[in-house]
């Protein structure tokens, strides 16, 4: 069987373990019979660990009961950065083994419950582990809105991001954190309500950034270019910028400017929300590998022009002038998947 999963970035500035948005760079898995077990990979990360210890062979294995499996993974999702490669592979490799629940070997196996519920429902979701099973929300996402992506050459460790965090924060932190996330969530919403301050942080961004140093003036950069917010994604080193998509192609090249006057190779990527979460079956195939090494991104459909496409506005839209997916989830769409449609 073939499965897809998307990347996600998570936390978004203030949802600290909390929020995720799925965005449309894929790893495709495949997971065949074999007399013997045999690993392939290509496009991002591949040929770094092609053998029982790749982790979408170890999900396949546990969720098959035996190691006579050829386990092909396609990567566009690069690797350490920040952007939930491993909930998604580990999602996609449940998906094609067979799991009855992606999510749940996800959660389990990456430990981040977010990453994995934007991976297998996509969009923008709240997700937390409640009475030990995953409970993720569907929250909406304006449609007109993209994100542009700094992402360096660097790897960073999760882990590692991790350990510099405090044990304990104080209460003016924990409760400034909810005051932006109800910023972030109503200006993901829509693009109109969405402002810089929605993207600060007092739990995890700033201890982090002895890891990246070059991560505040990147992020003062992606602003001044056109970004209405901009935050880590994940424990980084990826930087994001959300912008309405008229701004997109500007932004982006005002992060490759920025990146090169910081000294900091790596590349910019223009992202968007990606709706679809998990996809198993034929639709699930992404496109041949070009000659650079790299999977070229899938084709999107094009969006209907927005109202404004500058930003700015009077006011939020109505629920009739919403996208279908944001009208679904106005009344917050909880999934169980022993249940789900």
């Amino acid at each position: 069987m073939r499965a897809r999963a998307p990347a996600s970035s998570a936390n978004l500035g203030p949802g600290f373990d909390a929020l995720a948005l799925a965005v449309d760079r894929f790893v495709e898995v495949e997971v065949e019979r074999a007399s013997r077990l045999i690993v392939r990979s290509e496009g991002e990360g591949a040929g770094l660990n092609d053998d029982a210890g790749h982790l979408a062979a170890r999900v396949a294995i546990d969720v098959v009961g035996h190691d006579r499996l050829a386990v092909t993974v396609r990567s566009q999702i690069p690797v350490s950065r920040g952007l939930g490669s491993s909930a998604a592979l580990a999602a996609a490799a449940a998906a094609a083994a067979g799991a009855r629940d992606p999510l749940a070997v996800a959660a389990h196996t990456d430990g981040h419950p977010e990453n994995a519920a934007a991976s297998v429902i996509g969009g923008l979701v709240a997700a937390s582990t409640v009475r030990g099973k995953v409970m993720p929300v569907e929250m909406p996402f304006d449609p007109h809105l993209v994100i542009v992506a700094m992402v360096p050459d660097r790897s960073l460790s999760t882990t590692k991001a991790r350990q510099l965090l405090p044990a304990q924060v104080g209460l003016a932190d924990a409760a400034f954190n909810l005051g932006r996330m109800g910023l972030l969530l109503a200006g993901l919403a829509d693009h109109r309500l969405l402002v810089r301050e929605a993207g600060e942080d007092r739990l995890h961004q700033d201890y982090r950034s002895p890891l990246f140093p070059e991560a505040p003036m990147l992020l003062a950069a992606l602003v001044a270019g056109g970004a209405l917010m901009a935050c880590w994604s994940g424990a980084g080193p990826t930087l994001l910028g959300f912008c309405p998509d008229a701004v997109g192609p500007r932004l982006e090249q005002a992060a490759k400017t920025a990146m090169a006057d910081a000294g900091v190779p790596g590349r910019v990527m223009l992202l968007h929300a990606e709706r679809a979460g998990l996809v198993t079956g034929d639709a699930a195939r992404l496109p041949a590998l070009a000659d650079d090494g790299t999977i070229p991104p899938l084709a999107r459909a094009v969006p209907s022009p927005p109202a404004e496409s500058s930003g700015e506005g009077t006011g939020p839209r109505s629920p009739a002038q919403a996208s279908p997916r944001a009208v679904r989830a106005t009344g917050s769409r909880i999934y169980d998947f022993d249940e789900r449609e």
